[in-house]
């Protein structure tokens, strides 16, 4: 597990798009395992830039999402499938049908088969993610199975209370998920993991230092063999010089 430590959240977010940009130049027909939230959005800003600029192509591009609220179909405001395609998709030349997304819409257990059936299709060469306050990714709460596949669960209290920004009122919020699962999320070639401010200082400390347990689900991590943490100063205030030290690029 490598960590890199950003001056802030626009250095974070260009250190990020760099490594995202240098996968798809390496290997145009990459698959990018993305992800929602606060956390990507200064990445997903500077890649359509790098588009916008003739610096790079998704012509031949493949996605796959972590998650999707049950309930909300993709016309749907605050919907993933709505917030991909506002701050990424739609802006770059990324082919629809190389576009996946699960659905939260109609038979949800059908819908988490056919999206292991995509995740086992399209192995992914990269896979960014962001970490919830309780250790979270993806929709993976603590106490979810490591070996798990795309499933349905249940969000968590402090899960919907930090997603209630997003929405007019809380009581909007949806209370269950489609996500990808911690099995699923293991299998990507390379994980980039992206947190910001001082709320997420608890959770980056128990990923990097704590011991590999669903109490935290981003604990799992610890074992996977490519690793990023790309965090900044505020989300790496409870790691010490040595442990930076030990986990420095």
């Amino acid at each position: 597990m490598k960590i890199i430590v950003a001056d802030n959240y626009l250095h974070l977010s260009e250190i990020a798009a760099r490594i995202i940009a240098e996968v798809i130049k390496n290997k145009p027909d990459s698959v990018l395992g993305l992800a929602t939230g606060s956390s990507p959005l200064g990445s997903y800003k500077r890649l359509i830039d790098a588009y916008a600029d003739g610096a790079l192509s998704f012509e031949k591009v493949k996605t796959v999402n972590l998650d999707e609220y049950v309930g909300l179909d993709e016309k749907n405001s605050r919907s993933y499938h709505y917030f991909m395609n506002a701050n990424l998709l739609g802006f770059v030349n990324v082919k629809k049908e190389n576009i996946h997304i699960p659905s939260g819409i109609g038979d949800t257990s059908q819908n988490c088969q056919r999206y292991n059936e995509i995740l086992q299709a399209y192995p992914r060469d990269i896979q960014l993610l962001g970490i919830g306050r309780n250790g979270h990714i993806g929709f993976n709460e603590p106490g979810t199975p490591f070996d798990s596949r795309t499933h349905i669960v249940d969000l968590a209290e402090k899960t919907i209370n930090d997603n209630a920004r997003f929405f007019d009122d809380i009581s909007q919020v949806p209370r269950k998920a489609i996500t990808m699962g911690i099995g699923d999320i293991m299998k990507a070639k390379k994980i980039l993991l992206l947190a910001s401010g001082a709320k997420k200082a608890d959770a980056i400390y128990k990923t990097v230092c704590g011991e590999v347990t669903t109490d935290c689900p981003a604990s799992v991590l610890q074992l996977h063999s490519d690793v990023a943490l790309i965090i900044d100063k505020d989300a790496a205030a409870k790691l010490d010089e040595r442990i930076l030290l030990a986990h420095s690029a």
